[in-house]
């Protein structure tokens, strides 16, 4: 009989539950949900996680309880990344959480983080045998991987998530030139370590992990009348003058055109903002042409793991 997981990834913007049966390459999802929580919301920066950050996520944890009771689920797993990792609460947030739910929640570094992105990535078959950059653009942190389909050749997660990047620099909307320009020195001083290991290395392909390129593919899909299903889609492939000309477009927007574009889900109506600017910035910097968005991200990864064992 195959086993039921349960795999909860607890981002910094939003916390996804995934739950699942079957084996690591052929599984059945049950339920697959996203709650905003924003757990880094005023606080991101200072690390700690205000009062009513930290009861929105508690009560996201027990909903996710009740779903994980209701459905069966034998085995469950709870990650949690940038927001709980950096905040000096939250220890207390982990507590609260085993005390009132019974889910022990475990706080994986970036290292960790970006291991099971990329097991998540390869799991879709979004990797060939040629070395891509798969880019996991989370609230909190962003992770590079550098490989391909059998191996990772370098990763690294750096503290630049969405929401860090939108506290420290777009508070004027629109995002002012002399902000981005501040913005893009920050990522050339801050990534020099992605430089280094893209140095010598031929990339073939940008491999945006979920999130801000869902919404991306979304669009530009939207904008040609074919909206994309998600739920029946791991990969979308973009055309790069599509994709620039998109993310120039978000850029110069202002905070009321992005709220009323049903294309862009709420919690990521200001973030898209910098995730678009990160996305220009490593395209131009690394010169790479070829970009696609992976549906598959850390909880996949998890679920594999898990469903593998």
């Amino acid at each position: 009989m195959s086993k039921r997981v349960a795999v909860m990834d607890l981002g910094t913007n939003t916390f996804h539950l995934l739950i699942a049966e079957g084996e690591g390459h052929n599984y059945h999802e049950i339920v697959h949900i996203t709650q905003a929580v924003k757990l880094g919301e005023g606080g991101i920066n200072k690390g700690y996680i205000i009062p009513e950050a930290f009861q929105r996520g508690v009560d996201t944890m027990k909903h996710f309880q009740e779903l994980i009771s209701a459905n069966n689920a034998t085995h469950v797993r709870a990650i949690a990344t940038s927001a709980l990792r950096n905040a000096s609460n939250g220890n207390d947030f982990v507590k609260a959480v085993q005390d009132q739910t019974s889910i022990a929640i475990e706080i994986i570094n970036g290292e960790q983080e970006a291991g099971f992105i990329y097991q998540g990535v390869k799991l879709s078959g979004c990797l060939s045998a040629k070395t891509s950059l798969v880019m996991d653009i989370g609230g909190g942190s962003v992770e590079f991987i550098l490989g391909n389909a059998d191996k990772i050749i370098w990763k690294q997660s750096f503290e630049i998530g969405a929401a860090r990047l939108l506290d420290q620099f777009h508070r004027t909307d629109p995002i002012p030139p002399a902000s981005i320009e501040a913005l893009n020195l920050y990522l050339e001083d801050t990534l020099n370590d992605l430089f280094i290991a893209t140095a010598d290395i031929e990339i073939d392909t940008l491999i945006g992990s979920s999130g801000a390129f869902e919404t991306f593919a979304g669009l530009i899909a939207s904008g040609k009348g074919k909206p994309l299903d998600l739920k029946t889609i791991q990969r979308y492939d973009f055309n790069e003058d599509e994709l620039l000309t998109l993310t120039n477009t978000i850029i110069l927007s202002n905070h009321q055109q992005r709220a009323t574009n049903p294309g862009i889900i709420p919690v990521r109506v200001d973030m898209i903002v910098s995730a678009s600017l990160i996305t220009r910035f490593i395209m131009h910097a690394l010169e790479i042409h070829k970009v696609s968005m992976c549906t598959n991200s850390l909880k996949e990864g998890v679920l594999a793991g898990m469903l593998g064992e």
